[in-house]
């Protein structure tokens, strides 16, 4: 039987959950909720950064993302921020769908699955 951790644990989730090597994160959003599109992806980014790097991963380590726009008239601004970010020759699996996100200023929300 493996150990489940669960890092910053709050009533509805987890940010951090790892489980058999494998770190999920919970959907990550920006905290400057005024900035467009590619300054909100630049900012889910450094989050996924930080996040990871707590428990020992990186973003070489990513196996799936899923993204979520608010409006997909905002692809071409989130993958310009994520283009420049996402390691050569480490690209995840990766989807994009277009969502209503939980609160309306949100225009990206990512969820993470990477190895530690």
């Amino acid at each position: 039987m493996s150990s489940i951790q669960r890092y910053h644990i709050g009533p509805r989730l987890a940010e951090i959950v790892v489980h058999n090597n494998t770190v999920y994160l919970a959907g990550q959003i920006a905290d400057t909720l005024d900035k467009d599109a590619r300054g909100q992806t630049d900012e889910v980014l450094a989050c996924i950064d930080r996040l990871l790097a707590e428990v020992g991963s990186d973003k070489q380590k990513i196996l799936s993302v899923t993204i979520y726009l608010a409006d997909m008239a905002d692809y071409d601004d989130m993958n310009e921020a994520w283009s420049a970010w996402v390691p050569q020759g480490h690209t995840p699996a990766r989807a994009t769908v277009e969502a209503r996100l939980a609160d309306p200023r949100y225009k990206v929300e990512m969820s993470v699955i990477a190895a530690l």
